[in-house]
């Protein structure tokens, strides 16, 4: 179990994707294992149907396999995955008659909650700051608070945050710097938001 943790984390992803389109099975399943967790938080920020997420993973993951052949190798894998849960997820929003009905990505709300690990956090004084970032985290709107979570949780750059929330590179950015201006102007703690933000507590 410990060699097969390392191999998650060292692995290099385009040598995965490169050999399961080859048809290797074991960098597939290492690749589906090394993402399944974060695409299934990431899908359940939009929809409080556990298993119908958990299907949407499964499907993107079975697309990529049945057409593995044809498939571009993406830039980062990490965020064409993500897309892809962002996308399959929309779809089944506009089919399922469940939801109501939407077209596109950008019509689907973003539903995570930021939350603080309190196991990380020894100084008392610190946790009740970060608790109160938090909060100010969750109050913002719906696409700032997801392309705050795309930028600081899942590390993707401007130009993939554009490319997943199909905007282009200065809406992007500034989604990103509305939801930091808010958080810096609200904001009175000693620790820089940026720092809180990219330390892994939320």
């Amino acid at each position: 179990m410990k060699t097969q943790i390392l191999s998650f984390k060292t692995y290099d992803d385009h040598k995965l994707w490169n050999k399961l389109k080859a048809g290797d099975e074991k960098s597939f399943s290492l690749l589906f294992e090394k993402y399944y967790g974060d695409l299934i938080n990431y899908g359940n920020s939009f929809s409080p149907f556990a298993e119908k997420v958990q299907d949407c993973v499964q499907d993107v993951f079975a697309d990529i396999w049945l057409y593995r052949e044809s498939l571009q190798e993406p830039n980062v894998v990490k965020a064409y995955l993500l897309s892809s849960v962002r996308k399959r997820i929309a779809r089944l929003y506009e089919r399922d008659h469940v939801f109501r009905k939407i077209t596109t990505t950008d019509s689907i709300e973003f539903l995570f909650d930021f939350s603080v690990e309190y196991e990380l956090i020894d100084d008392e004084a610190t946790a009740e700051s970060v608790l109160y970032l938090n909060k100010l985290l969750n109050d913002l709107p719906a696409r700032q608070k997801e392309a705050l979570f795309l930028r600081y949780n899942q590390g993707l750059s401007v130009d993939q945050i554009a490319e997943m929330l199909e905007v282009n590179y200065q809406s992007a950015s500034n989604l990103l710097h509305r939801g930091l201006l808010t958080l810096r102007r609200e904001w009175k703690g000693s620790f820089s938001v940026i720092v809180l933000l990219s330390s892994g507590v939320f």
